[in-house]
């Protein structure tokens, strides 16, 4: 007989896996109830179906809730507890409140448990760095200039610091903002108006540094700290005359090297070539530095040398530039650079681009603004007696050659008009010349710049049919994009 197996001894329960939350929300909430085991009796069964019990249980949890037991005597309160723990009734968790949103605007009741640690943890760090950063400020604003200088690694270290609090709290720090040495500046926003219907939608970038740049005005600031912000906005906006203005009032202030401005705006001109503010800040550059140099003959050379050098650097990359054509007359003027260097400076720029208009236009002005040989003011089309013959006539040559060369180009034909009315000639004098390019009578027309030249030519000679017959062919067949022009022209002869 097979003996008797042994009963298998019982095992203990396997222990239940810790239960999965999908949110922290969730969790909280399973908590919070589980904390009140006998108010969701009550809620689950009702009242009245609670046994003697539980009635009793679910009192003593609502005086436990509600901490009026803290009022009763020491001895009653020891008893009250007493049962509590007899009872096993847990100490009520508060109820989980709003969460909140996050930087995206995510609802972080929504977080997994996972997030949720590292949300909680972002926020030791910042609210760590929030103290840091606070202890620095109250440090730093008691120490002189001499100490901070001295101090520059834990200013930068604060930089960092910054940083870091922007990225915990998932918004970029400003530039002025995150940086210490500002700390004193409270910036004044764009004020547009109540109501305003079209604000300018100004870069966070942008919007920041102007904030700075208005208070340091209007604090009437002039430090090398404000020399750094309008770099800044010239960078973002080279157009902001008003930043240009208070750089230059800076610099004097501060009685910054003229030179050294001048080497940072060659850099900021080759950068933005059609933007005028940059040439009238130089203007006002070498309008105060002139006076230091007036009566030093090398310095006023080595001025004009320099900015004349960088003008072909600019001419380089356009040799239309119309700010800087306007500069250089009035650099003409102020060095009184109305010479044979820089004549040929501009035949040389006309050789390379006999079409360059703006070049035509300065050689006419250093020709018949140069106080020695012409009279000072004389307006462009009057004549100017002071002016020799022998000037209007080299004049009237470099123009022939250059008509020789491109005779549809109308700039030597409008610069031969205007010398010949400086030496005080008749356009009739250069009829045999300007026939060579038009011949009414054979067709043979090679500029109608030349057939415009002649007509008003033979207006003024009184031979009504030629000037006709030439203003015709004009709209007709040569230059008929202004057709009506010539037929006013046409009509203005039989008047």
């Amino acid at each position: 007989m097979a003996p008797k197996s042994k009963a298998t001894k019982a095992q203990g329960k396997a222990p239940e896996p810790p239960k999965q939350y999908p949110t922290i929300a969730a969790k909280l909430e399973a908590e919070y109830l589980a904390s009140r085991p006998y108010q969701v009796l009550k809620d689950t069964k009702g009242l009245s179906s609670l046994t003697p019990g539980e009635q009793a249980a679910y009192a003593n949890y609502r005086f436990l809730e509600s901490g009026v037991w803290k009022t009763w005597s020491n001895a009653a309160q020891k008893e009250f507890l007493r049962i509590v723990e007899q009872q096993k009734i847990p100490q009520p968790l508060p109820k989980p409140g709003p969460f909140g949103k996050d930087w995206k605007g995510r609802d972080i009741g929504t977080y997994t448990l996972e997030e949720y640690s590292v949300y909680l943890q972002s926020q030791k760090d910042f609210q760590k760095l929030r103290r840091e950063s606070a202890w620095f400020r109250e440090r730093w604003s008691s120490l002189s200039n001499t100490e901070r200088e001295e101090d520059s690694a834990e200013l930068e270290n604060e930089r960092n610091r910054r940083k870091f609090l922007g990225q915990l709290r998932r918004k970029k720090m400003g530039k002025y903002e995150g940086d210490p040495v500002w700390d004193d500046v409270v910036p004044i926003p764009q004020d547009d108006g109540e109501g305003a219907l079209a604000q300018i939608a100004y870069t966070e970038e942008y919007a920041e540094a102007t904030g700075y740049l208005r208070a340091i005005m209007a604090a009437k600031e002039y430090s090398p700290r404000v020399l750094a912000l309008t770099e800044h906005i010239i960078t973002l906006n080279a157009a902001h005359y008003t930043v240009w203005l208070y750089r230059a009032s800076t610099i004097f202030a501060l009685k910054y090297s003229i030179g050294d401005e001048l080497d940072w705006v060659n850099k900021v001109a080759l950068r933005y070539q059609k933007n005028y503010q940059i040439w009238h800040h130089r203007q006002i550059l070498v309008d105060h530095l002139y006076p230091s140099i007036a009566a030093d003959p090398d310095a006023k050379q080595d001025l004009a040398i320099s900015e004349l050098a960088f003008m072909t650097l600019m001419f380089n990359a356009d040799s239309k530039n119309y700010h800087v054509w306007s500069y250089r007359q009035y650099l003409v003027r102020k060095l009184n650079l109305f010479n044979e260097g820089e004549l040929k400076s501009i035949e040389a720029l006309l050789r390379s681009d006999v079409r360059n208009n703006s070049a035509w236009s300065h050689r006419f002005f250093i020709v018949f603004s140069n106080p020695e040989t012409a009279t000072p003011d004389s307006p462009a089309t009057a004549r100017d007696p002071k002016v020799s013959a022998a000037i209007i006539d080299r004049e009237l040559a470099f123009a022939k050659a250059a008509t020789y060369e491109a005779p549809q180009n109308p700039s030597p034909w409008n610069y031969i008009r205007g010398v010949l009315r400086k030496g005080g000639r008749d356009l009739k004098s250069e009829e045999s010349f300007a026939s060579e390019f038009a011949n009414i009578e054979d067709g043979d027309v090679k500029s109608s710049h030349a057939l415009d030249f002649l007509a008003e030519i033979w207006s003024e000679k009184k031979d009504i049919e030629k000037a006709d017959k030439a203003l015709r062919l004009l709209g007709d067949k040569y230059d008929p994009i202004r057709k009506n022009y010539w037929d006013w022209k046409r009509s203005d002869l039989k008047a």
